[in-house]
C-alpha cells in the first residue's frame, strides 16, 4: 500500500536565519517573499484597502492614515512636512493644528482629510495623486525613507521583534499581511501581496527594496542576506510565493 503524499500547504514560505554575535541577535528572513517579483502598483491597478474595490479613488493603503511607531518617527515626519509648500501638498492648510491624532487607545496616527491620510494628494491636484512626502522626495532626488512615516516606507516589508527570557532578540523580516492590520484587515476587499497583478517587478524584492532593507537591518546584515539570495537566484531553487503558486494551480 502506497502512503498518500502530503499536500503542500497553500501558505508555505521558505525562511533563512543566522546569528549576529555582535548584536546578540538572530535574524530571520522570509526568503519566499524577498525572492518574489512583488512591486507596488499604486495607481496601476491597486484597488486600495477599503471594503470594496476602489481603484478609481487612487488611495492605495493610505485610507486609514499612517500609524507612527514612536515619538522620533513623529518628529521626523513633522520636520519633513514643515519643508513642503502648497504646490506640493494639497492639504497643507489642514495641518495648522498638527499632522497627528491620538486614539482612545493611545495610538498616534496621521490625521485624516476626506477619509484618507492628510499627506495623500488626490486626483485633480496639480502634482497628481500620491503621497506628498513621496512625491517631494522624488522631485528632490532624495530618499523617501527620510521623509515618510516608518510603516509607510517599509510596506509591504515588516520587522518583528521577539525577546526571550535571557534577553536574546530574534528579529524577523517578512511581508506585511492583512492579519497584521488586526481584525479590520479581514474586511479589506483587496490586499496587494495576495494578487498576482502586483508580482510584476523587474527584479526580486531584496534587490528592488534594497534601500528599505538596509535601513531596517543595516548594511552588513543586508550584505550577508543578499549574498545568500544571489545564490538562490542563480540556482533557481526556492519556494515560490503562494500568490504565484495559486496563479499556476489548475482550477478544480
Amino acid at each position: 500500500m502506497v502512503a498518500a503524499m502530503a499536500k503542500t500547504p497553500r501558505d508555505l514560505h521558505e525562511w533563512i536565519s543566522f546569528e549576529d554575535a555582535h548584536e546578540q541577535r538572530r535574524w530571520v528572513f522570509d526568503v519566499t517573499f524577498l525572492l518574489s517579483p512583488w512591486t507596488c502598483i499604486f495607481g496601476q491597478g491597486c484597488q486600495g484597502v477599503l471594503t470594496g474595490p476602489a481603484e478609481d479613488l487612487v488611495q492605495g493603503c493610505c485610507s486609514y492614515g499612517a500609524h507612527f511607531i514612536d515619538d522620533e518617527d513623529v518628529a521626523r515626519v513633522e520636520a519633513a512636512a514643515a519643508t513642503l509648500d502648497a504646490t506640493q501638498w494639497q492639504f497643507i492648510n489642514k495641518a495648522k493644528g498638527g499632522i497627528t491624532k491620538t486614539s482612545k487607545d493611545g495610538e498616534v496616527t496621521t490625521k485624516l482629510v476626506d477619509s484618507a491620510c492628510i499627506f495623500l494628494n488626490r486626483k485633480g491636484f496639480a502634482k497628481g495623486p500620491g503621497c506628498a512626502l513621496h512625491q517631494v522626495a522624488m522631485e528632490r532626488g532624495t530618499s523617501y525613507i527620510d521623509l515618510k512615516p516608518e510603516v509607510c516606507w517599509q510596506l509591504p516589508l515588516r520587522r518583528e521583534e521577539a525577546v526571550d527570557a535571557e534577553g536574546y532578540v530574534t528579529t524577523t523580516i517578512t511581508e506585511w499581511d492583512r492579519k497584521h492590520w488586526g481584525p479590520g484587515g479581514e474586511e479589506f476587499h483587496w490586499w496587494c501581496t495576495e494578487d498576482a497583478r502586483a508580482f510584476v517587478g523587474h527584479g526580486p524584492v531584496y534587490r528592488t527594496m534594497r534601500d528599505e532593507l538596509v535601513a531596517m537591518v543595516g548594511a552588513t546584515t543586508y550584505a550577508q542576506l543578499a549574498a545568500y539570495l544571489d545564490d538562490k537566484v542563480t540556482t533557481k531553487v526556492a519556494v515560490a510565493h503562494p500568490t504565484l503558486r495559486a496563479k499556476k494551480r489548475p482550477k478544480a
